[in-house]
């Protein structure tokens, strides 16, 4: 193999373009701040009413505005210029996160603060989530896309390891407030990221017509095409029931093992370390094919399962970090493979649909979790969160089969042999 085709197919070959890099960047300072805040997010709202439930429902609020927006959140990114969209969400965040801080540290936050807040952030989300998941597009070339999204998931992943530690050391330390003002701060890393940007760094879609029925067009697109359409069915199943590591983390750690913040935050670096792996594995992978997907989808929840039922930590920290490997797997061979596999001018249609599902049934997942984890225990909370997706991933294959077979059967019959 030559030099040039060594680097071609390196999991980092993205980053030969300017544009693609300059993004990247920016993005790994505001995801650092992100984790901060989800930390801390999560554990105020378990403070101020010591209920798992509350956390649920913080989750809920956050992705309800994507199941109702999330397809014309995609109609606004196959419209409209996504520099443009991306440099207003971040601006709206930064504002979001600095008025929660100053709230926090002057000691008047209440619950019903966290619950709207937790909504607000999530109408922002409605059209951050899939303008982001496509510009990618428009920053490299479709050879590199795969390993763009996968370098994509793995630097969300990697600033898992930093956002997490930086939470639990301010929330220890200085309080929750301030690591809320530091997640507010990150967000001017993408601003300026952006604003660096020059036209010849880009490759803008054209933007799509004016249709009424956003979410009819995408979903009649996206039934039409199978791979697409079971990829997204089990990108649904796991971002509502698999996908609940706040609700079930926060719970084993103070029930199961009388931990703190620390240890939670110990939870998620550990994910993060195997998520990371995984998101450079599938961007290394060749292949987008529905099987590979639902392998993945199908170890997630066996993961899960098993982790739910650790006897101790030398246990449970190795299963997190083989959960986090599948999981990001799972997610960036999703995502990458419903990109390529759908045609440029419904790209954002499609990631909005996709993201709603995939996001938008946490307002349905999480309160049940939240509810069966307070009355049946963060043990029992966490086996559902991952019996469910491998029951799902393993109903697609057994639908697959038999289609596969009444196809067959069909063909024999119009062309019997001679």
């Amino acid at each position: 193999m030559t030099t040039a085709s060594a680097i071609a197919e390196s999991p980092f070959a993205a980053l030969r373009f300017r544009g693609y890099r300059i993004y990247l960047t920016g993005q790994g300072l505001a995801n650092t701040g992100a984790w901060m805040g989800s930390i801390a997010l999560d554990w105020l709202a378990l403070r101020l009413t010591d209920s798992p439930t509350a956390v649920g429902v913080t989750m809920a609020l956050q992705f309800l505005p994507i199941l109702f927006l999330g397809v014309h959140g995609g109609l606004l990114a196959d419209r409209y210029p996504k520099r443009r969209l991306l440099l207003i969400t971040q601006t709206v965040n930064a504002g979001l996160w600095g008025t929660l801080a100053v709230l926090t540290i002057a000691g008047s936050v209440r619950i019903g603060h966290v619950y709207a807040f937790a909504l607000l952030t999530g109408l922002v989300f409605a059209a951050d989530a899939p303008t982001r998941q496509v510009f990618a597009n428009e920053a490299v070339p479709a050879s590199h896309l795969r390993k763009a999204v996968a370098l994509n998931a793995s630097v969300f992943q990697a600033t898992r390891l930093v956002g997490p530690a930086l939470a639990s050391l301010l929330i220890g330390t200085a309080g929750i407030g301030w690591a809320f003002a530091g997640n507010a701060l990150c967000y001017i890393g993408p601003t300026i990221a952006l604003l660096r940007l020059r036209p010849g760094d880009l490759t803008p879609a054209p933007p799509a017509e004016r249709k009424p029925r956003a979410f009819r067009t995408a979903a009649r697109y996206v039934r039409r095409r199978p791979r697409v359409f079971w990829t997204i069915v089990l990108v649904g199943v796991i971002g509502t029931f698999g996908l609940n590591f706040p609700i079930v983390l926060t719970a084993v750690a103070t029930e199961s093992f009388a931990g703190t913040a620390g240890l939670y935050g110990l939870f998620n670096i550990v994910l993060a370390a195997g998520s990371a792996l995984g998101a450079l594995v599938a961007g290394a992978t060749v292949s987008t094919g529905l099987r590979r997907i639902l392998l993945y989808g199908g170890l997630f929840g066996v993961v899960q399962a098993l982790a739910a039922i650790a006897p101790n930590l030398l246990v449970l920290l190795p299963l997190l970090a083989a959960l986090g490997f599948v999981n990001l797997a799972f997610q960036a061979l999703a995502n990458a493979s419903v990109q390529l596999w759908v045609d440029p001018s419904m790209r954002g249609r499609v990631m909005g649909l996709y993201m709603l599902v995939f996001t938008g049934g946490t307002p349905l997942g999480a309160p049940i979790i939240g509810a069966l984890t307070s009355a049946f225990g963060a043990r029992a909370g966490m086996a559902v969160c991952g019996v469910i997706p491998a029951a799902a991933a393993g109903a697609i294959v057994l639908i697959q089969l038999r289609q596969r077979r009444t196809s067959e059967l069909s063909a024999r019959l119009e062309h019997p042999p001679p």
